[in-house]
């Protein structure tokens, strides 16, 4: 009986510690699955369900038009925003679109955001691109901005390596051309993508964001992470930079695919404001015949 009681024992001490074991390696896996200490990274990764495959990966992006009412030197501008979502296999390693199928591509939900408007004379054309990884639990693999109006044109590039990697080039004298390397935060531009997938995932509290790469290089301003409070409401949310005078508020349909009816931002008492015009479905780099210059009408872009 006493071999038998200590052959239970020992059955039981080694299952006590296989267990523990067992805890301690998902410990790790989840530390290692972070990339900083800010709540923006999610341990476990996002897997599509039938309602998102069926729309993000039926061959078609997402474009929806907003009216623009831009703040530029003290005065508001009218104009018009497109927001084009689109998923596309993705090399990591190279960071551009992979040409060919491969186990290593990696998934993204791509967003290009235009902006159009004309200050007096002359006119303003913003391009922001986000690539950020449908996984939805690690930073957004690549983001690039450029603007153009007639003084000249400028663009950033962030890299998403060991740490930010920056490639800044500017005709302004003090910007020039820069590269230079940041540590990781929450970028704001991953943000927009970030909800599509799910907005329960978004940062909120008080956390170090890095604002987006438009708002940089139109208010001169460092590209670094700043203190900010984010709030996520119902359909809601909002960024609060404690140190900038900024606010920006995004709303958006809770249920999916979570399509973002309007934003503001307040800057110094500046208000930017866009607001939803319209939203199609369309393989648009298929688009490019005249015939089919009567979707830009859908979209009331004329």
């Amino acid at each position: 009986m006493k071999t038998k009681s200590i052959i239970y024992l020992s059955i039981i001490i080694g299952l006590l510690l296989s267990l523990l074991s067992c805890t301690n390696k998902e410990e790790k896996t989840t530390t290692t699955l972070k990339e900083n200490n800010n709540n923006n990274i999610i341990a476990e990764a996002f897997k599509p369900n039938k309602n998102f495959t069926n729309y993000w990966y039926n061959g078609e992006a997402e474009i929806t038009s907003y009216k623009l009412l831009q703040s530029r030197y003290g005065e508001i501008r009218e104009g018009t925003s497109v927001l084009i979502y689109v998923t596309e296999p993705f090399l990591e390693n190279k960071q551009v679109k992979a040409d060919n199928n491969n186990p290593t591509n990696v998934n993204v939900l791509k967003l290009n955001r235009t902006k159009n408007f004309t200050t007096g004379i002359y006119p303003y054309s913003i391009m922001q691109s986000t690539f950020y990884p449908v996984a939805n639990n690690k930073h957004a693999i690549k983001v690039s901005c450029s603007i153009q109006e007639w003084c000249g044109h400028v663009y950033t590039q962030l890299n998403n390596r060991e740490l930010f990697e920056i490639n800044s080039h500017s005709y302004f004298e003090n910007q020039a051309d820069n590269n230079f390397k940041i540590e990781k935060d929450i970028l704001e531009n991953e943000i927009w993508t970030q909800l599509r997938i799910n907005p329960n995932s978004l940062p909120t509290g008080k956390i170090n964001i890095i604002p987006s790469l438009e708002f940089v290089r139109l208010n001169h301003s460092p590209l670094k992470a700043y203190q900010a409070s984010a709030k996520l409401e119902n359909g809601k949310y909002t960024l609060n930079y404690t140190n900038l005078n900024r606010k920006l508020t995004i709303n958006f349909n809770p249920e999916f695919p979570f399509e973002i009816t309007n934003w503001e931002e307040i800057n110094n008492d500046n208000v930017t404001k866009a607001t939803k015009l319209k939203t199609i479905k369309s393989a648009y780099w298929n688009k490019k015949s005249i015939k089919d210059e009567v979707l830009r009408e859908t979209l009331l872009l004329q």
